[in-house]
């Protein structure tokens, strides 16, 4: 009996410790925050805000940040920006709730050089590391990597263009975009820069009007500047895609298609069918899908404790009628768009 009884109570014990350790088990396997048995890693989310969700630039952006989160495995990619260009408060509350929720990294196009800094200087406090694309900021002490076309150049090559179909003469416009965008003011000063510098037989009419960061503002403003100077005017370069959309509709509505060179950079269809139909001369192109795919590497590639490089070039060229229809060009001026079927 007492051999029974000892037989029992040993069996007992033995079923409760079985238990006990198939129930630590199991909270271990599906604890928040830790990754599940047999995996190498836990799934990383990356915040990727642009300075807006509207222009098509923005959508292959979203594209390439996308591509690179499926290439490298264990990455989710959480896409969200301010609906308009002009609204700074809108992308910083952005840029606060991402840190709020403790995402693993930020990808970042700010829409202002400085109001940003000191949200990218809080993210980095908090201990999540950001990756600036696009635009820049004054201070990069605190960023992991600059992803960007080299704006200024950008705005080089349009002067060059412009000054080539105009023959090195007369007078021209450049429309500013938004102040507080570093990206766009690179290229105005690399524009005025070296058409001062190269083409003396080019007067500069206006060079410090703002279009604004719609079409409909661009519209707006395009028709107030070519009005004013519409017996002077010889060309014209819009520093981006909406603004170069108001000035196509302008010179169209005022009859000033044929006259007036125009130069625009980043392409829609309608500056597409424009370059075509030969009513733009040229469009200086970035690479937006690159844009997005080596954003999102660099700032993984960073949190997985690889080495990354300081700032990281997509590259910048002119498509024009002539070129439109060479394999590379037609790439860059229909790049592919998150959402595409």
């Amino acid at each position: 009996m007492t051999r029974c009884v000892f037989l029992m109570s040993a069996l007992l014990t033995a079923t409760l410790g079985s238990l006990g350790c198939g129930s630590a088990k199991s909270d271990t396997a599906t604890a928040p925050g830790l990754p599940a048995k047999g995996e190498t890693s836990q799934t990383l989310r990356i915040a990727v805000i642009p300075k807006g969700t509207t222009h098509e630039f923005w959508k292959s952006v979203h594209y390439g940040a996308e591509k690179a989160a499926k290439e490298l495995g264990n990455v989710e990619i959480v896409w969200k920006g301010p609906v308009l260009e002009n609204d700074r408060e809108g992308q910083i509350q952005v840029v606060q709730d991402f840190i709020v929720q403790k995402v693993d990294g930020i990808c970042l196009a700010p829409l202002d050089s400085q109001a940003l800094v000191e949200y990218v200087s809080q993210s980095a406090e908090k201990g999540i590391p950001v990756v600036i694309f696009d635009s820049g900021l004054d201070r990069e002490d605190e960023i992991v990597s600059y992803v960007a076309t080299d704006n200024r150049k950008g705005g080089e090559l349009a002067a060059h263009r412009l000054a080539e179909v105009m023959g090195k003469m007369g007078d021209a416009v450049v429309l500013r975009y938004n102040q507080g965008s570093e990206s766009t003011f690179q290229r105005e000063e690399g524009f005025l820069e070296i058409l001062k510098r190269e083409y003396p037989g080019i007067n500069i009419l206006e060079s410090e009007e703002y279009a604004g960061t719609t079409p409909q503002e661009s519209l707006a403003k395009a028709q107030q500047v070519l009005q004013k100077h519409r017996d002077t005017i010889d060309g014209i370069f819009a520093v981006c895609e909406p603004n170069a959309t108001g000035v196509l509709q302008a010179l169209a509505e005022l009859e000033l298609s044929s006259k007036v060179k125009f130069v625009a950079f980043d392409p829609n269809v309608p500056l597409v069918n424009g370059l075509k139909d030969q009513k733009v001369d040229g469009i200086v192109l970035q690479d937006p899908v690159q844009m997005g795919y080596e954003s999102v590497q660099t700032i993984v590639k960073h949190i997985r404790g690889e080495p990354v490089e300081k700032r990281i070039s997509t590259g910048e060229y002119v498509a024009t009628p002539e070129n439109m229809e060479e394999p590379r060009m037609r790439e860059l001026l229909d790049p592919p768009q998150f959402g595409e079927k």
